[in-house]
């Protein structure tokens, strides 16, 4: 799964980053299923493929060629039977034409055929590209679904309470901390620093050794316990230091920083927050907004630099607390459009299809914040949101949410990640499975950012332009510090109403930098598929809110 606590980042330098951008839900939210008994040819347990007919998904459901014995997360039984791998691939398949977004578009291939359940699930999507060219779904992933239950449920996983950021995954690497987390092994003595860069890993080159393997179980720790030595260097420093992190089980918060800046044009409130796909989530970001509305800030920076996404509801909650009552009345937040085979019914749960609200009250995501309480509202006409190709899936959702009731957003930083879909993560045989279902478009009609919001100086045609300025995530200085360079960029703009002459340059110097990670793929630390699947689980829109089936 995604290490909540350690997890990986791309930069905007990164060529390949949008390809294991991803989307996430909860449980599949299912009807109890219909019952059914699949064509199984004579000797043979195995269901008959024939190409252009599909048995409903429902007859193939949880026919396990290694079923479960545990529980699940809530201790509840898993409900596994006795099946087949080829049983597994017929459930994909069927599952994939009834609730695919692009079903049409996907390559109908025989389950019968020598491919594991995950290489058959890879070949399941669509091959279109956006207006850019690049694959219209980057966002195709599984993960083990005892680790997601975990990643859900308590935003807690093994590692050392940092995150990092590639600026290159390939020799010559470059990798960095962009973030601690408050009382993890990281920050254990000032361990990790933002800005900290990573030379050797238990004595592999990390800059440009080829030992892939070694240094992502070292970056990226499986369990509990683990201990792994570092060669870093901080920021500013030209001298090294060794560093031994053992891994721990660490809980992620999702508000890291929250500041109150006076200047001499008012208040500016400043809320870091790196995630909505946890059930702390919803209290800690309300949180920040009563104390954003009892400082009576003029002004807010959101910093969604790192945020991948999360629950949809949570980010309807912000957008909410963003603009208040008056502008968010008789305006809904987002609809979803499904597969023309669903014009009116979400294929997932069965509802009849209706807009998410904006939601002004608390839903009870966790038991220490109950369902029912009213959120505060800072009642603002703009925001100022900072942004990175990590910026993704509900954090866009918030930004084309605002946008589609004219509040205006202000960007700062590059390019958002271009993730207007999302899904229901839906188990299977103990693997959880990630395939767009659902396409969002604001109160306006609109969502198609497929090649993501863009800053309005920035020097590339690609992406939907909006007002803002680039700017630079240099790592040199702390997040929510005045003088950050993203941070200190949105003050100016909100100062002078222009850019920085310095965003000018900057967006120049991304627009001519290439890396190419093509050119030795095998180096990269993205060749892992373990690290592909925590990168993927970063950047999510999840369905689920309280209440709803698992």
């Amino acid at each position: 799964m995604t290490s909540l606590s350690f997890r990986l980042l791309t930069s905007a330098s990164l060529t390949l980053t949008a390809t294991f951008l991803a989307a996430c839900g909860g449980g599949s939210g299912s009807s109890s299923p219909t019952v059914f008994t699949p064509t199984v040819p004579a000797g043979s347990s195995d269901p008959t493929w024939t190409a252009g007919s599909f048995a409903p998904a429902s007859s193939f459901k949880n026919q396990c060629a290694v079923p479960r014995t545990t529980r699940d997360i809530d201790g509840n039984p898993y409900p596994d039977v006795a099946g087949s791998t080829t049983r597994e691939k017929f459930w994909l398949r069927s599952w994939t034409d009834e609730t695919y977004l692009w079903y049409n578009e996907v390559p109908d291939i025989d389950p019968g055929n020598t491919d594991t359940r995950l290489e058959y699930f890879d070949k399941l999507k669509t091959s279109a590209t956006t207006a850019s060219g690049t694959a219209q779904d980057q966002f195709h992933f599984t993960i083990p679904t005892d680790e997601y239950e975990q990643r859900v449920a308590t935003g807690a996983s093994a590692g050392y309470g940092a995150d990092f950021v590639l600026l290159n995954a390939s020799p010559p690497r470059d990798i960095r901390v962009a973030l601690v987390q408050p009382g993890s092994p990281a920050a254990s003595g000032n361990a990790l620093l933002r800005g900290t860069e990573i030379l050797e890993i238990d004595g592999e080159d990390a800059v440009n050794g080829s030992n892939v393997d070694v240094l992502n179980a070292g970056l990226f720790p499986s369990t509990a316990g683990e201990s792994h030595t570092f060669l870093v260097r901080d920021v500013g420093s030209t001298e090294t230091r060794t560093v031994t992190l053992t891994s721990d089980v660490v809980a992620e918060q999702p508000v890291n920083t929250t500041k109150i800046i006076d200047t001499p044009t008012g208040k500016v409130g400043y809320i870091l927050f790196t995630t909505f796909g946890t059930s702390t989530a919803e209290q800690q970001i309300a949180n920040a907004f009563t104390q954003m509305k009892t400082a009576q800030i003029d002004d807010l920076v959101l910093d969604l630099r790192y945020n991948g996404g999360g629950f949809l509801a949570i980010a309807s909650q912000i957008a909410y607390m963003i603009a208040g009552d008056d502008q968010t009345d008789n305006a809904f937040f987002e609809q979803l459009t499904f597969n023309d085979k669903n014009p009116t019914t979400n294929p997932v749960t069965g509802e009849t299809l209706r807009p998410t609200p904006f939601y002004k009250e608390s839903l009870g995501f966790n038991n220490a914040f109950p369902a029912g309480q009213d959120l505060d509202a800072v009642d603002l006409p703009r925001v100022f949101i900072l942004s990175t190709d990590n910026t993704c899936s509900a954090s866009e959702a918030v930004i084309n949410g605002l946008r589609g009731i004219d509040v205006e957003v202000i960007l700062i930083g590059d390019k958002t990640c271009g993730k207007p879909f999302g899904f229901y993560g839906t188990d299977n045989c103990g693997e959880t499975y990630f395939t767009i279902q659902f396409k969002g478009v604001n109160n306006k009609g609109f969502g198609d950012y497929t090649d993501g919001f863009t800053p309005q100086n920035a020097s590339s045609v690609i992406g939907e332009k909006i007002a803002g300025c680039v700017a630079e995530d240099n790592f040199a200085d702390q997040l929510g510090d005045e003088t950050e360079s993203m941070l200190s960029t949105a003050l100016s703009y909100r100062a002078n109403g222009t850019c920085p002459a310095s965003s000018s340059t900057i967006a120049q110097a991304k627009a001519q930098r290439q890396i190419q990670y093509e050119s030795d793929p095998a180096q990269s630390l993205l060749s892992d598929a373990r690290v592909r699947s925590r990168l993927a689980l970063r950047n999510s829109r999840l369905l689920d809110t309280p209440g709803e089936s698992k």
